[in-house]
């Protein structure tokens, strides 16, 4: 966050005094690691984080969850700089109370998701530092995830990989769960819930092995149309 410049020199006996000068620089934006993995299915979306809270090579929590509820059909994923990932979920609830009180009803996913979009878009100039993850229920029921880069871009999908991780998770997913270069025939266009909770367990298992700013505990939450639910599972601590 931090980072200093090397001494500025000048010419002439001035010189003398300011060759021990030192000119600091200040980053607001700081990478606190952290993976997330979503997957969407016939009926149902699963999205997972882990809760390692990193600076380079210092752990600073052990606890610090990056996957947020925010109704009884989405779930939000934020890695990148922890305060942007708080700041950004607290401004969505707050809107979506809005919504409730004006419409009577809870927002719905794909309109959610449009909100998420503007919000990163409107921050554009000083944008929040987070790779965020949408998962949830669309208006059929079926399971949606909605993958967006800083700034508002977005697409649905079927399942992704965000974070510090995602080099190590993304291909492990294109092969097991889009079935990309292999030769089995006849896949299936979804899984069913117990397998792709099984994936998303072996994914972190995986990455927490190479990738030192993952681990401690992935938190999974299971979405369908009985409501949302929260599994735990502990990974590495080293």
């Amino acid at each position: 966050m931090f980072a200093q410049q090397p001494p500025a020199m000048s010419a002439g006996p001035a010189g003398a005094a300011s060759s021990h000068a030192i000119q600091h620089r200040v980053s607001p934006y700081e990478d606190n690691g952290g993976t997330s993995v979503a997957i969407a299915g016939e009926d149902y979306a699963i999205i997972a984080a882990d809760t390692r809270q990193s600076e380079g090579y210092l752990i600073n929590s052990r606890y610090a969850p990056k996957a947020f509820q925010l109704s009884d059909s989405s779930v939000v994923s934020c890695c990148g700089f922890y305060g942007d990932a708080t700041a950004l979920v607290t401004y969505l609830k707050q809107q979506m109370e809005f919504y409730q009180f004006n419409h009577d009803k809870p927002m719905p996913t794909p309109a959610l998701a449009q909100l998420l979009s503007i919000t990163l878009y409107r921050k554009r100039f000083f944008p929040y530092y987070v790779h965020n993850i949408l998962a949830g229920l669309d208006a059929e029921g079926k399971g949606c995830i909605y993958n967006y880069d800083p700034v508002g871009s977005f697409e649905r999908y079927k399942y992704q990989a965000s974070g510090s991780g995602v080099a190590l998770i993304q291909p492990f997913l294109d092969n097991m769960v889009g079935f990309k270069n292999t030769s089995l025939q006849d896949n299936p266009p979804f899984l069913p819930l117990n397998k792709a909770l099984q994936l998303v367990k072996d994914a972190f298992t995986s990455a927490t092995e190479r990738d030192i700013y993952t681990g401690d505990q992935v938190e999974i939450f299971i979405i369908t149309r009985d409501g949302v639910r929260k599994e735990t599972y502990d990974l590495k601590k080293d």
